[in-house]
């Protein structure tokens, strides 16, 4: 989180998020029952489990609602 934001939306708001911390967690579900039946852990999954490469955070502007990539918000916050 480097540099200024401002919301590409309602662009207006310059000082008013919600930092949201994405944490992925690796799992393996029960097409049926919809329960959980292997956790993995440390990035240790099966071949045919792609591990989570999103952006580890995302953020909402505190104004309008939108929620976007932090990117999104530091590249409009340059521009103005």
């Amino acid at each position: 989180m480097h540099g200024p934001y401002c919301c590409p939306n309602c662009k207006t708001n310059r000082s008013r998020f919600n930092i949201i911390q994405q944490v992925p967690q690796a799992v393996k579900m029960d097409p049926r029952s919809g329960d959980i039946i292997e956790e993995y852990e440390n990035n240790a999954v099966n071949p045919f489990h792609i591990p989570y490469k999103g952006p580890d955070y995302r953020v909402q502007c505190a104004a309008c609602g939108l929620i976007e990539d932090e990117k999104t918000f530091l590249k409009f916050g340059e521009l103005r």
